[in-house]
């Protein structure tokens, strides 16, 4: 790191990537661990927060004040007032639905005029090809989405405006007519609602329709890049953390862990997860391999920058097949990510220690060594809940120690 940045405190962001609900569920539970372990860095009160799609929609809450902890509660608990409600991801875009309606009867009849004036060389499907203009642009209604952080951010000194934010924020979604990515927060794109732009950085096309935004519309951020980490460097960013929720999912690597430690309906092979699981298992495998070439260039591009990447094991079948539409699995999935983030902190200690010195931060490796620790209510559930983490936290142990010993007989 150059001189120059020594002298200065250091810029601390984090960039969280996309995923869907389950993605956003799994970042809230990844953070809540980063954030009691990691002494020095308190991530409600970072630098620079940087959000894509379901991550646009944590960062916004954290930029606002809000504590990793208490987004876990309100996932996890329904005994207070803000909790997030999953129903509001889908309900029917019915006002869509009405608009692509009134469009059937004109696009039938032209297309009808159009086949009738030549049917010798225009082919009926050709003719008729324009009708599929009159299909929804998406199948939910996302408005929810912007109703629900209005309510959020109107009180407790939070606020719904780039401007009066004490730090910098910024959501990316992409421009529909243009394919161009767009950091809303940042120059002349600051006086868009965070909540706003929250939706329109969720907006993921099929799912929900494209958002309006000052007559151009907008659909989800991670069409373009998975993390737009850059952003955050770009501001000058000494330190940035980055959660990435969805990995390719490795059925060999499951295979090999014992059974109790997958879940009870995982298939043994993807294929025989149906259309879903090879969707999904396609769909990571193309972010997963973009955000490898990003990272490669932001080391490139940003070499007095350190760049630390948190995300699920390839292994990690609860992940990959989880039911995240149901109370419980919004449970599971957020200790899950809890439990396996400070597993993961405990065995990379020695790679990341050096790396957060440089920083002011200090890992706790005495919280990390306390297995009691968990996001739910229940302790006893909590401690089941690790059962199969302080199991692979001991392998690790042994593999560290064997690997020590190796290392000084040679």
């Amino acid at each position: 790191m150059s001189p120059a940045r020594r002298r200065s405190r250091p810029v601390i962001g984090l960039a969280l990537a996309g995923g869907g609900p389950v993605g956003g569920i799994y970042e809230v539970g990844a953070l809540a661990a980063l954030d009691e372990a990691l002494d020095g860095a308190d991530l409600s009160d970072l630098d620079i927060y940087v959000g894509v799609s379901s991550g646009a929609f944590v960062a916004a809450m954290l930029a606002n004040g809000l504590r990793p902890a208490k987004l876990a509660r309100m996932l996890m608990e329904n005994d207070a007032d803000e909790v997030f409600d999953p129903d509001i991801l889908l309900r029917p875009a019915f006002g869509e639905y009405g608009k692509r309606l009134r469009r059937v009867p004109p696009l039938f009849w032209s297309s009808l005029l159009r086949y009738l004036s030549d049917p010798l060389h225009a082919g009926l499907f050709e003719s008729f090809q324009r009708m599929s203009r009159a299909l929804p642009a998406g199948i939910f209604d996302s408005a929810g989405i912007d109703a629900l952080l209005c309510r959020l951010f109107s009180g407790d000194g939070r606020t719904n405006d780039f401007r009066q934010l004490r730090k910098k924020l910024f959501l990316v979604a992409t421009d529909l007519e243009s394919g161009a990515s767009v950091a809303f927060g940042g120059p002349g794109r600051d006086s868009t609602p965070i909540s706003t732009a929250v939706q329109a950085s969720a907006a993921l096309p099929g799912l929900f329709p494209p958002v309006e935004i000052d007559g151009n519309f907008y659909v989800d951020g991670a069409l373009i890049k998975t993390l737009h980490a850059s952003v955050a460097l770009r501001e000058g960013a000494d330190l940035v953390l980055c959660i990435n929720p969805l990995v390719p999912f490795d059925s060999g690597l499951a295979a090999q862990k014992p059974r109790a430690a997958t879940p009870d309906d995982t298939p043994p092979r993807l294929v025989d997860g149906g259309l879903p699981a090879v969707l999904s298992q396609t769909f990571r495998a193309i972010i997963r391999s973009r955000m490898q070439v990003g990272m490669g260039r932001y080391q490139r591009e940003f070499e007095n920058a350190d760049v630390v990447l948190f995300e699920p094991a390839a292994d990690d079948a609860e992940m990959f097949f989880t039911n995240v539409f149901s109370y419980g699995s919004r449970r599971s999935v957020c200790e899950h990510a809890y439990q396996r983030t400070r597993s993961e902190l405990y065995r990379r200690r020695e790679e990341l220690a050096p790396i957060l010195a440089r920083h002011g931060i200090r890992l706790n490796l005495a919280l990390l060594r306390d297995r009691r620790c968990s996001l739910l209510p229940d302790s006893r559930n909590g401690r089941l809940a690790t059962l199969t983490d302080s199991l692979e936290h001991s392998l690790d142990e042994l593999a560290h120690c064997l690997q020590l010993r190796a290392d000084k007989a040679a």
